[in-house]
């Protein structure tokens, strides 16, 4: 790919290997491709055939791959590679081959005219792209010579052919210029070039589409040619009589679906509220398809009332605002809205009887946030129009969000009911918008709803009418502070008085006691009226996910009112984890719910609970302890460690108060004895060693013990204290038998919260010397099956060097080893490893001045560790992990800066060194920008990436657009 290219008419005389793109090769690669049944034959076929299409060689072959005598799939391939040597290499065509070029593609696309459809597209492409580089200098009217050439009466293809063909090659143009890499300048230059060619192209377009004679194939072509051409900011009064003639269009079932397609697109243009004269011309055609709508809606066709709907909401979603600043015409306006409130609440059930509906929702936002943008006065009078129409819409979405009837709903694939949830959850996001328009009078008007479906005597109400003015209340309350709302009380009131005699009325049920968990926590006295619902209906395996999440909510919210109900609630808890009711990542969410339960309590009465709640659960793996290691056991070894580890997460006896200033939390220490995590974790942890002398050497339970200590470490910070000398010990042995990633993890969060305490420095120290030097030896066996064990060392070593310093100190620490190790997981091929290893670096050279061995190492080895980076900004690493080696590179800047500027210019003169594509003079300029930015690090990224790009050949290609 980097080899310049050859003239599109001279010989072939590339590299040995390129002799081989003859057509006879190339025609055998593609017959493997699409026939052999081997797949590994099909993939070297397919990387054979890339390398062709760039080559030298395929100006020849593709010109003879489009003979009449050839099959599809070949004809195919030459006209691809044509394209693809137009696009990406016309800095490799001679000037004066562009007239020749040109003249040949015309020719083929007048042959293919009356032949393959693929084929054609593939050709009008590749002289799209031509035209599109020769704009507007070499080839100045371009489209009208389009136009011309193919009206030519001297052509021996049909008329309808011709058109068909200059339709194509129409409508692929502005397609091209969409996806073309062209430089931002050209860019410009060719869009402006376009808009003006658009008058050789519209004229033409009205005639075909309104002439009777024209065949229903050429008016579809003319639709999708417009479509492709709108899309090109062409000013919207410019395109008036098309869109009109669009419009009529409709009418007719083949030209539907491209109608819609260019109506929307025409409308939806940025530029287009501009033409506000346009717009309000459009309101009568859009409000005219109503009674088409309607009759689509009736006869259940469902394309039909998709499409429609698509077009009214295309033109009020993208110019609402315009639209409303049209005070004067706000009737027209309103009736817009109410014809897109028919399709919001269209019939049937989404997605299996409609799909229309879900179209509208992010109108309702775009309409809302514009009205409510508007100055007071205006705002006020819209507010008058438009609020009633928003309680309209509420009732229309919760009619929407009603389950079908049980029968209906057990029909459903689960394809159907995942989309329907997904609808449910997009209905709900817009209703707590709505609430910022509506305010509490929203909450006021469901609650007398709901009141009146469940006291009413005169008819029985359905369960999906219930449910769904409780998904209302629920969407509001989970993220809207309910807590001064006057009809909440009467909610809670009304709960108990549901009857539940389904999953999903239950489930919402639920999921709204959870949303009031806050509410409920202001007002305690509301708790008993709903906790015994939650509690029975976690004896529900079908209401699993629902039931634990309220409860661990309340657990949480309410904890300091839950001491009366918390014999009960442990009770419940404990039968249904005995009982195995939930799956397991409920049972962690109930664990971490009875954590938050028990921190409220005292002491002993925590140590009480504890002792009943996670004895059988001890007693199960000092049983598991004595038994072989199986993967039956394992699993039940594993579940019951995640089960004490979220409990530990959550249960947290200290207080958080606000410290004197109010500016930051501060963890007080709870006066009464010793923490009760660490009194059953000290009871526990001889059974949690004798578990893990049998499982070592297995990463998933060492993970599970790892958990327990590092979440009980998170929660209880300086409580933990007691546990830091036999953990450290504990974690020594662990690692020093098998180095796991989990080890070295716990041991960054001791480093963390413990290396700072002189008490605890000494166990902390003597853990780290000890991981890192049996880290040390796995590097010198070979690290590379442990990318997670570097990746994990790395973060523990940038921890120490950030929380304590002194680590780095202690004689027994061979940083010189440290050093290289880390330089050599440099160069791992897995990001994340990268990273740390670069995080390390960054921690590591601003202390060269205050740590003596740091010093004296970065100044004996710091050149290999500038080495290694440029070579991997030279080409060897990842372009994602450019920023990481920059930062490296801004350290060594700021910190040795002596040191870099010699150590730079040395590598820099290496021939070929970082890459072979650089020439002495750009990498003098790289180590000169370098070398003197030492204190904006943007800067440094920017020269990197600059650089990088340079080392592999790719600046100014099409590659570095998105980088």
């Amino acid at each position: 790919m980097e080899r310049r290219e050859e003239q599109p008419g001279a010989a072939g005389a590339g590299a040995a290997p390129a002799l081989d793109f003859t057509v006879e090769n190339v025609e055998k690669a593609l017959h493997q491709l699409y026939y052999d049944p081997n797949i590994e034959n099909k993939n070297l076929a397919q990387k054979w055939l890339m390398q062709a299409q760039v080559s030298p060689q395929a100006w020849h072959f593709s010109w003879q791959l489009l003979q009449p005598n050839k099959v599809p799939e070949i004809q195919y391939f030459g006209a691809s590679a044509l394209h693809i040597k137009i696009s990406r290499y016309w800095s490799d065509i001679p000037t004066d081959q562009y007239e020749s070029l040109k003249a040949q593609l015309f020719t083929q696309i007048t042959r293919f005219a009356s032949g393959s459809k693929i084929v054609l597209t593939r050709l009008c492409v590749a002289l799209a792209s031509l035209a599109l580089s020769m704009m507007p200098d070499a080839w100045p009217c371009a489209v009208a010579d389009m136009v011309r050439l193919f009206q030519a009466e001297d052509s021996p293809v049909d008329g309808q052919g011709r058109c068909l063909a200059l339709l194509e090659l129409l409508t692929v143009l502005p397609e091209e210029f969409q996806t073309s890499r062209l430089p931002q300048y050209r860019k410009s230059l060719v869009r402006a070039s376009l808009a003006v060619e658009c008058g050789a192209v519209f004229p033409l377009l009205e005639q075909l589409l309104q002439q009777p004679s024209s065949p229903s194939c050429v008016r579809q072509k003319v639709l999708k040619c417009f479509s492709s051409w709108v899309q090109l900011e062409v000013p919207l009064q410019d395109c008036e009589a098309l869109i009109q003639a669009a419009f009529a269009a409709l009418q007719d079932s083949e030209l539907f679906d491209s109608s819609v397609e260019a109506i929307v697109n025409a409308i939806s243009q940025p530029d287009a509220q501009r033409y506000v004269n346009t717009l309000l011309k459009l309101i009568p055609l859009v409000l005219g398809l109503q009674d088409q709508l309607r009759q689509a809606v009736q006869n259940g066709d469902m394309e039909t009332s998709h499409g429609i709907c698509r077009i009214a909401v295309a033109l009020g979603e993208n110019h609402s605002r315009a639209l409303l600043d049209q005070v004067e015409h706000w009737q027209s306006f309103l009736a817009l809205v109410n014809m897109i409130m028919f399709c919001t609440g269209i019939p049937g059930h989404f997605p299996v009887n409609e799909t229309t509906s879900s179209l509208t929702l992010t109108f309702w936002y775009t309409l809302q946030d514009d009205i409510l943008s508007f100055e007071a006065e205006k705002q006020a009078v819209y507010q008058q129009v438009y609020r009633p129409v928003y309680f309209q819409l509420v009732d229309v979405l919760l009619h929407k969000a009603q389950f079908p009837s049980d029968e209906e709903y057990g029909f459903w694939s689960s394809d159907e009911k995942e989309q329907f949830r997904i609808y449910r959850v997009d209905i709900s996001d817009t209703l707590m918008y709505v609430y910022e328009m509506l305010g509490a009078e929203l909450l006021s008007n469901l609650y007398d709803k709901l009141g009146r479906l469940l006291t009413s005597s005169e008819e029985p109400y359905s369960w999906q009418h219930t449910e769904a003015l409780l998904y209302g209340f629920q969407s509001i309350a989970e993220t809207i502070d309910v807590n001064y709302s006057d009809v909440v009380p009467g909610l809670i009131g009304l709960i108990p008085r549901i009857s539940i005699s389904n999953v999903q009325l239950a489930d919402t049920v639920m999921f709204t006691i959870g949303a009031l968990s806050e509410w409920l926590a202001d007002h305690p006295v509301m708790i008993n009226s709903v906790l015994p619902l939650v509690l029975h209906a976690l004896g529900n395996p079908e209401l699993s996910i629902s039931s634990v999440s309220t409860l661990k909510k309340i657990c949480r919210e309410c904890k300091y009112d839950l001491p009366p109900y918390a014999a009960n609630i442990v009770a419940v808890s404990q039968d249904v984890l005995m009982k195995q009711i939930h799956k397991t990542s409920q049972c962690m969410w109930l664990m971490q719910a009875l954590g938050f339960l028990l921190s409220a309590l005292q002491v002993e009465e925590i140590l009480k609970n504890l002792h009943s709640l996670i004895s059988p659960y001890i007693q199960q793996l000092e049983k598991l302890a004595e038994e072989i290691p199986n993967p039956s056991n394992k699993l039940a070894i594993v579940h019951i460690l995640g089960l004490l580890s979220n409990l530990f997460t959550t249960l947290d006896v200290s207080h958080h108060e606000d410290d004197h200033e109010g500016s930051e939390l501060r963890k007080l220490p709870v006066p009464q004895g010793p923490n009760p995590v660490v009194v059953v974790l000290q009871q526990v942890f001889q059974l949690i060693q004798k578990v893990l002398s049998k499982w070592l050497n297995d990463a998933q339970v060492v993970e599970a013990v790892c958990a327990i200590f590092e979440k009980s470490v998170k929660t209880l910070l300086d409580d933990f204290a007691p546990m830091v000398p036999q953990l450290c010990e504990m974690l020594g042995r662990m690692y020093s038998t098998i180095p796991q990633a989990s080890a070295l993890d716990l041991t960054r969060q001791l480093v963390h919260i413990f290396a700072h305490e002189p008490a605890h420095f000494p166990p902390i120290e003597a853990l780290f010397l000890l991981v890192t030097s049996v880290t040390l030896t796995l590097f010198h066996q070979g690290p590379r099956d442990h990318p997670d064990i570097v990746d994990s060392f790395m973060q523990l070593l940038a921890q120490a060097l950030k929380r304590k310093p002194d680590l780095f100190l202690c004689e027994r620490l061979d940083v010189k080893a440290v050093f290289q190790c880390a330089v050599l997981a440099l160069k791992f091929p897995e990001a994340p490893t990268v990273k740390a290893s670069c995080g390390f670096f960054t921690e590591l050279l601003p202390r060269c001045g205050e740590v003596e061995p740091v010093g004296k190492v970065v100044q004996e080895d710091g050149r290999m560790l500038l080495i290694a980076v440029l070579e991997a900004i030279g080409g060897q690493a990842s372009r994602s992990l450019m920023d990481c080696f920059a930062d490296i590179l801004f350290a060594l800047n700021k910190h040795c800066f002596s040191l870099l500027s010699v150590w730079i210019k040395e590598a820099l003169q290496s021939p070929g060194f970082p890459s072979a594509r650089l020439s002495p003079e750009q990498k003098d300029t790289f180590s000169q920008q370098i070398l003197r930015e030492r204190v904006n690090k943007r800067r440094v990224k920017e020269m990197v990436k600059e650089f990088t790009l340079l080392c592999r050949g790719l600046h100014g290609t099409d590659y570095t657009a998105d980088y």
